[in-house]
């Protein structure tokens, strides 16, 4: 009884004096974030039905007999490019692809786009996008100077052309 009493007080003694020590090596640094880096760009997306952007994947047990352009359960992966201007002759920046989960249920997709760009400051670098439907997208990070990206991505519809010309 009276040795585990004596190994009881050595050891609160010795795991005392750890925490007295170990406090003297150790630093407290204030964390200083980094800014941050807000970057506003503006680019379109020259996509075209059946040519850049083609359904790959459709479920067995869905029809389409309400002729809907968006069968139900569809899978469309695309790749379009990445123009500076609305023009079909405006200059290539980059490229986009992705895939794309429709369902005309409800209007919705779920999405994954990865915007590339391949000239100027940002050749290199890419934006990746995955979310649920409009308004915004969630970006999730990027590649080059756009690595640890995050925050919203708002795509607005500039035009529609029914017939490909």
């Amino acid at each position: 009884m009276r040795g585990t009493l004596t190994l009881t007080w050595i050891l609160i003694i010795c795991l005392s004096q750890v925490a007295v020590q170990g406090q003297y090596y150790s630093k407290t640094r204030p964390y200083h974030p980094r800014p941050v880096k807000v970057t506003n760009l503006q680019f379109f997306m020259h996509e075209t039905a059946g040519i850049t952007a083609v359904q790959v994947a459709q479920a067995n047990i869905t029809s389409n007999d309400n002729n809907s352009s968006v069968p139900f359960a569809s899978l469309v992966a695309f790749t379009d490019p990445l123009r500076t201007g609305s023009e079909p002759d405006s200059k290539v920046i980059g490229n986009i692809q992705g895939i794309a989960l429709l369902s005309r249920m409800n209007a919705s997709s779920t999405q994954y786009i990865d915007f590339g760009f391949n000239t100027g400051r940002s050749n290199g670098s890419s934006i990746s996008v995955f979310s649920r439907g409009e308004p915004g997208f969630a970006v999730v990070g990027g590649r080059g100077e756009f690595m640890m990206a995050f925050k919203i991505l708002s795509l607005c519809t500039y035009g529609l052309k029914k017939e490909v010309e």
